[in-house]
Protein backbone atom coordinates (compact mmCIF):
# COMPACT_ATOMS: atom_id res chain seq x y z
CA UNK A 1 0.00 0.00 0.00
CA UNK A 2 1.15 3.39 -0.91
CA UNK A 3 2.45 5.53 2.06
CA UNK A 4 -0.62 7.96 1.73
CA UNK A 5 -3.71 6.46 0.44
CA UNK A 6 -7.28 8.32 0.96
CA UNK A 7 -10.22 6.22 0.24
CA UNK A 8 -13.45 7.68 -0.26
CA UNK A 9 -15.71 6.13 -3.21
CA UNK A 10 -19.04 7.12 -4.33
CA UNK A 11 -21.70 5.05 -2.39
CA UNK A 12 -19.51 4.99 0.82
CA UNK A 13 -21.05 8.34 2.20
CA UNK A 14 -24.26 6.78 4.57
CA UNK A 15 -26.36 9.67 6.03
CA UNK A 16 -26.00 11.38 9.00
CA UNK A 17 -28.16 13.20 11.75
CA UNK A 18 -28.02 14.51 15.14
CA UNK A 19 -24.33 14.33 17.46
CA UNK A 20 -21.59 13.68 15.27
CA UNK A 21 -18.01 13.02 16.54
CA UNK A 22 -14.73 12.46 14.64
CA UNK A 23 -12.89 9.61 15.64
CA UNK A 24 -9.45 9.08 14.90
CA UNK A 25 -8.09 5.60 15.52
CA UNK A 26 -4.74 4.84 15.48
CA UNK A 27 -3.60 1.69 14.65
CA UNK A 28 -0.03 -0.44 14.97
CA UNK A 29 -0.34 -1.69 11.39
CA UNK A 30 1.37 -0.25 7.96
CA UNK A 31 2.88 -2.81 6.05
CA UNK A 32 0.27 -5.48 5.22
CA UNK A 33 -2.36 -5.14 2.95
CA UNK A 34 -4.59 -7.72 3.68
CA UNK A 35 -4.48 -6.55 7.68
CA UNK A 36 -5.14 -2.83 6.86
CA UNK A 37 -8.22 -3.87 4.90
CA UNK A 38 -9.54 -6.07 7.24
CA UNK A 39 -9.07 -3.20 9.42
CA UNK A 40 -11.05 -0.73 7.85
CA UNK A 41 -13.18 -2.88 6.58
CA UNK A 42 -16.11 -2.55 9.45
CA UNK A 43 -16.23 1.24 8.38
CA UNK A 44 -16.88 0.77 5.06
CA UNK A 45 -20.88 1.56 3.74
CA UNK A 46 -22.15 1.64 7.22
CA UNK A 47 -25.40 3.62 7.83
CA UNK A 48 -24.25 6.42 10.54
CA UNK A 49 -20.63 5.94 10.27
CA UNK A 50 -18.12 7.97 7.34
CA UNK A 51 -15.01 6.58 6.32
CA UNK A 52 -13.80 9.96 5.67
CA UNK A 53 -9.82 8.68 4.64
CA UNK A 54 -7.22 6.07 5.82
CA UNK A 55 -3.53 6.25 5.28
CA UNK A 56 -0.62 3.36 5.89
CA UNK A 57 2.76 4.46 6.45
CA UNK A 58 5.63 1.86 6.15
CA UNK A 59 8.19 3.62 7.53
CA UNK A 60 5.92 4.49 10.76
CA UNK A 61 4.56 0.92 10.13
CA UNK A 62 1.04 2.91 11.30
CA UNK A 63 -2.12 2.71 10.37
CA UNK A 64 -4.54 6.05 11.16
CA UNK A 65 -8.36 6.30 10.38
CA UNK A 66 -10.24 9.46 10.27
CA UNK A 67 -14.10 8.73 10.65
CA UNK A 68 -17.18 10.76 11.40
CA UNK A 69 -20.12 10.04 12.15
CA UNK A 70 -23.12 8.80 15.56
CA UNK A 71 -21.84 7.82 18.99
CA UNK A 72 -23.53 4.30 18.35
CA UNK A 73 -23.12 3.24 14.86
CA UNK A 74 -19.46 4.61 15.87
CA UNK A 75 -18.61 2.16 18.64
CA UNK A 76 -19.89 -0.55 17.67
CA UNK A 77 -17.63 -0.39 14.16
CA UNK A 78 -15.10 0.55 16.33
CA UNK A 79 -15.50 -2.77 18.09
CA UNK A 80 -15.11 -4.67 15.16
CA UNK A 81 -12.07 -3.13 13.89
CA UNK A 82 -10.21 -3.34 17.10
CA UNK A 83 -11.14 -7.12 17.23
CA UNK A 84 -9.29 -7.60 14.00
CA UNK A 85 -6.33 -5.37 15.28
CA UNK A 86 -6.15 -7.27 18.35
CA UNK A 87 -5.74 -10.51 16.59
CA UNK A 88 -3.77 -9.65 13.73
CA UNK A 89 -1.01 -7.52 15.44
CA UNK A 90 2.11 -8.72 17.74
CA UNK A 91 3.74 -5.94 19.11
CA UNK A 92 6.42 -8.27 19.83
CA UNK A 93 7.29 -8.62 16.38
CA UNK A 94 6.31 -5.08 15.21
CA UNK A 95 9.23 -2.38 14.46
CA UNK A 96 8.27 1.22 13.16
CA UNK A 97 9.29 4.39 13.40
CA UNK A 98 6.50 5.77 15.34
CA UNK A 99 6.14 5.14 18.89
CA UNK A 100 3.37 3.02 20.28
CA UNK A 101 2.39 0.78 23.14
CA UNK A 102 -1.02 -0.83 21.79
CA UNK A 103 -1.64 -2.71 18.52
CA UNK A 104 -4.73 -0.29 18.84
CA UNK A 105 -2.66 2.23 19.72
CA UNK A 106 -4.97 5.18 20.51
CA UNK A 107 -8.55 6.24 19.99
CA UNK A 108 -9.34 9.66 20.57
CA UNK A 109 -12.88 11.02 20.36
CA UNK A 110 -13.70 14.91 18.93
CA UNK A 111 -16.90 16.51 19.42
CA UNK A 112 -17.95 17.90 15.65
CA UNK A 113 -22.02 18.95 16.03
CA UNK A 114 -24.58 18.39 18.36
CA UNK A 115 -22.43 17.28 21.25
CA UNK A 116 -20.01 19.12 23.69
CA UNK A 117 -16.90 17.86 25.15
CA UNK A 118 -18.04 16.73 28.45
CA UNK A 119 -20.22 14.10 26.80
CA UNK A 120 -17.08 12.99 24.50
CA UNK A 121 -15.30 12.41 27.55
CA UNK A 122 -17.96 9.96 29.12
CA UNK A 123 -18.38 8.65 25.64
CA UNK A 124 -14.33 7.79 25.70
CA UNK A 125 -14.98 5.93 29.33
CA UNK A 126 -18.06 3.96 28.58
CA UNK A 127 -15.68 3.15 25.51
CA UNK A 128 -12.75 2.50 27.25
CA UNK A 129 -15.08 -0.15 29.65
CA UNK A 130 -16.22 -2.04 26.56
CA UNK A 131 -13.04 -2.39 25.11
CA UNK A 132 -11.33 -3.94 28.41
CA UNK A 133 -14.61 -6.38 28.54
CA UNK A 134 -13.99 -7.61 25.14
CA UNK A 135 -10.36 -7.77 24.79
CA UNK A 136 -8.75 -7.83 27.93
CA UNK A 137 -6.70 -5.12 27.08
CA UNK A 138 -5.24 -2.81 29.56
CA UNK A 139 -7.05 1.00 29.19
CA UNK A 140 -5.20 4.47 29.46
CA UNK A 141 -7.71 7.60 29.78
CA UNK A 142 -5.94 10.86 27.95
CA UNK A 143 -6.76 14.10 26.92
CA UNK A 144 -10.03 15.49 28.47
CA UNK A 145 -11.01 12.18 29.41
CA UNK A 146 -7.43 11.25 31.69
CA UNK A 147 -8.35 10.33 35.03
CA UNK A 148 -4.87 11.47 36.03
CA UNK A 149 -3.22 15.24 35.53
CA UNK A 150 -0.22 13.53 34.66
CA UNK A 151 -1.40 11.34 32.24
CA UNK A 152 -3.43 13.79 29.83
CA UNK A 153 -0.50 14.05 27.30
CA UNK A 154 -0.27 10.98 25.14
CA UNK A 155 3.92 11.37 25.19
CA UNK A 156 3.88 10.62 28.92
CA UNK A 157 1.44 7.50 28.83
CA UNK A 158 3.66 6.14 25.52
CA UNK A 159 6.67 6.70 27.35
CA UNK A 160 9.43 3.59 26.96
CA UNK A 161 6.65 2.46 24.03
CA UNK A 162 5.34 -1.41 24.32
CA UNK A 163 9.08 -2.39 25.88
CA UNK A 164 9.72 -0.09 27.75
CA UNK A 165 5.98 -0.69 29.79
CA UNK A 166 5.94 -4.41 30.24
CA UNK A 167 7.90 -3.40 33.35
CA UNK A 168 7.25 0.05 34.06
CA UNK A 169 3.21 -0.46 34.23
CA UNK A 170 4.05 -2.21 37.70
CA UNK A 171 4.58 1.19 38.77
CA UNK A 172 2.05 2.83 40.55
CA UNK A 173 2.25 6.02 38.64
CA UNK A 174 2.38 3.82 35.44
CA UNK A 175 -0.24 1.24 36.06
CA UNK A 176 -3.43 1.51 33.65
CA UNK A 177 -6.97 3.02 34.51
CA UNK A 178 -8.56 -0.41 33.37
CA UNK A 179 -6.90 -3.70 33.73
CA UNK A 180 -4.12 -5.03 35.61
CA UNK A 181 -0.90 -4.08 36.08
CA UNK A 182 0.13 -6.39 32.96
CA UNK A 183 0.20 -5.92 29.35
CA UNK A 184 -1.86 -8.09 26.91
CA UNK A 185 0.54 -10.02 25.48
CA UNK A 186 0.70 -9.50 21.75
CA UNK A 187 -1.51 -5.88 21.87
CA UNK A 188 0.21 -4.38 24.77
CA UNK A 189 -1.94 -1.11 25.83
CA UNK A 190 -4.84 0.84 24.47
CA UNK A 191 -5.09 4.97 24.94
CA UNK A 192 -8.66 6.37 24.73
CA UNK A 193 -9.96 9.70 24.78
CA UNK A 194 -11.44 13.32 23.88
CA UNK A 195 -9.75 15.83 22.55
CA UNK A 196 -9.88 19.26 20.55
CA UNK A 197 -9.36 18.69 17.07
CA UNK A 198 -5.73 17.98 15.72
CA UNK A 199 -3.85 18.42 12.47
CA UNK A 200 -1.44 15.71 11.83
CA UNK A 201 1.74 17.47 10.02
CA UNK A 202 5.17 15.95 8.99
CA UNK A 203 8.24 18.21 7.01
CA UNK A 204 9.96 16.22 5.33
CA UNK A 205 13.87 16.98 4.77
CA UNK A 206 16.11 16.54 2.38
CA UNK A 207 18.80 14.67 4.11
CA UNK A 208 19.31 11.30 5.82
CA UNK A 209 20.64 12.83 8.89
CA UNK A 210 18.64 12.00 12.20
CA UNK A 211 20.04 14.00 13.99
CA UNK A 212 19.01 16.77 12.18
CA UNK A 213 15.29 16.28 12.73
CA UNK A 214 15.63 15.58 16.09
CA UNK A 215 17.26 18.76 17.13
CA UNK A 216 14.42 20.56 15.08
CA UNK A 217 11.79 18.65 17.07
CA UNK A 218 13.12 19.65 19.54
CA UNK A 219 13.02 23.47 18.79
CA UNK A 220 9.49 23.48 17.45
CA UNK A 221 7.49 21.14 20.43
CA UNK A 222 6.22 22.84 23.31
CA UNK A 223 7.84 20.41 26.23
CA UNK A 224 11.11 21.41 24.78
CA UNK A 225 10.79 25.20 25.25
CA UNK A 226 8.85 25.28 21.22
CA UNK A 227 5.76 26.48 19.93
CA UNK A 228 2.99 25.98 22.56
CA UNK A 229 0.65 23.81 21.29
CA UNK A 230 3.40 21.59 18.80
CA UNK A 231 4.12 18.19 20.00
CA UNK A 232 7.59 16.71 17.60
CA UNK A 233 9.47 14.11 17.20
CA UNK A 234 12.44 13.45 14.29
CA UNK A 235 12.10 10.23 12.62
CA UNK A 236 13.69 8.33 9.43
CA UNK A 237 11.78 7.76 6.30
CA UNK A 238 13.96 4.59 4.94
CA UNK A 239 11.79 4.21 1.31
CA UNK A 240 12.50 7.69 0.89
CA UNK A 241 15.78 8.56 2.00
CA UNK A 242 14.85 11.20 3.94
CA UNK A 243 14.56 12.29 7.78
CA UNK A 244 11.23 13.92 9.20
CA UNK A 245 9.96 15.94 11.42
CA UNK A 246 6.73 14.32 12.66
CA UNK A 247 3.73 16.79 14.40
CA UNK A 248 0.33 16.96 16.10
CA UNK A 249 -0.50 20.73 16.29
CA UNK A 250 -3.04 20.21 18.77
CA UNK A 251 -4.59 24.58 18.22
CA UNK A 252 -3.52 25.47 14.31
CA UNK A 253 -5.47 28.69 15.56
CA UNK A 254 -2.73 29.69 18.16
CA UNK A 255 0.22 28.73 16.23
CA UNK A 256 -0.24 28.42 12.54
CA UNK A 257 1.00 25.71 10.05
CA UNK A 258 2.80 28.18 8.21
CA UNK A 259 4.64 29.47 11.20
CA UNK A 260 6.28 26.00 12.03
CA UNK A 261 7.25 25.49 8.51
CA UNK A 262 8.77 28.59 8.59
CA UNK A 263 10.25 28.15 11.73
CA UNK A 264 11.37 24.30 10.42
CA UNK A 265 12.75 26.23 7.55
CA UNK A 266 14.97 28.38 9.40
CA UNK A 267 15.94 25.82 11.77
CA UNK A 268 17.33 23.67 9.01
CA UNK A 269 19.25 25.96 7.01
CA UNK A 270 21.86 26.10 9.74
CA UNK A 271 22.71 22.47 8.79
CA UNK A 272 22.46 23.48 5.37
CA UNK A 273 19.31 20.99 4.76
CA UNK A 274 16.08 22.76 3.35
CA UNK A 275 12.69 21.10 3.02
CA UNK A 276 12.09 18.75 0.39
CA UNK A 277 7.56 18.07 1.59
CA UNK A 278 4.79 18.86 3.57
CA UNK A 279 2.18 16.13 4.65
CA UNK A 280 -0.94 16.23 5.91
CA UNK A 281 -1.46 12.94 7.87
CA UNK A 282 -5.50 12.35 7.94
CA UNK A 283 -8.28 15.19 7.84
CA UNK A 284 -7.75 19.03 8.14
CA UNK A 285 -9.68 22.19 8.60
CA UNK A 286 -10.53 24.37 5.56
CA UNK A 287 -9.25 27.50 7.83
CA UNK A 288 -5.86 26.15 8.38
CA UNK A 289 -5.14 25.70 4.88
CA UNK A 290 -6.76 28.83 4.02
CA UNK A 291 -4.25 30.77 6.56
CA UNK A 292 -1.28 29.71 4.79
CA UNK A 293 -2.20 30.33 1.71
CA UNK A 294 -3.43 33.88 2.57
CA UNK A 295 0.25 34.03 3.99
CA UNK A 296 2.39 32.85 1.27
CA UNK A 297 -0.17 34.98 -1.02
CA UNK A 298 0.62 38.02 0.58
CA UNK A 299 -3.17 37.88 0.60
CA UNK A 300 -4.72 41.08 1.57
CA UNK A 301 -8.54 40.84 3.86
CA UNK A 302 -9.13 37.45 2.52
CA UNK A 303 -12.11 36.13 3.90
CA UNK A 304 -13.18 32.12 4.08
CA UNK A 305 -16.26 33.59 2.09
CA UNK A 306 -14.95 34.54 -0.59
CA UNK A 307 -13.63 30.35 -1.45
CA UNK A 308 -16.43 28.98 -3.69
CA UNK A 309 -17.00 25.72 -2.13
CA UNK A 310 -17.32 27.40 0.95
CA UNK A 311 -19.40 29.86 0.46
CA UNK A 312 -22.08 27.10 -1.61
CA UNK A 313 -21.82 24.86 1.56
CA UNK A 314 -22.07 27.86 4.06
CA UNK A 315 -25.17 28.99 1.81
CA UNK A 316 -26.97 25.56 1.69
CA UNK A 317 -26.24 24.78 -1.76
CA UNK A 318 -28.20 28.25 -3.27
CA UNK A 319 -26.22 30.83 -5.05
Amino acid sequence: MKSAVTQIRQGEKPKMSGKIIECVPNFSEGRRPEVIEAIVAPFRGRQGVRLLDYRADADHNRLVVSLAGEPGPMTKALLEACEIAVKEIDLNMHQGGHPRIGAVDVIPFVPVMGIDMKACVDLAREFGMRFYDAFKVPVYYYEEAANNPQRKNLEKIRKGQFEGLKTAIKEESRRPDLGPAALHPTAGATVIGARKFLIAFNVNLKTDDIEVAQKIAQYVRASSGGFCHVKGIGLVLKEKGMVQVSMNLVDFQKNALYRVVEMIRMEAARWGVSVAECEVYGMIPAQALLDSAAYYLQLNDFKPEQVVELALLGSGGEA
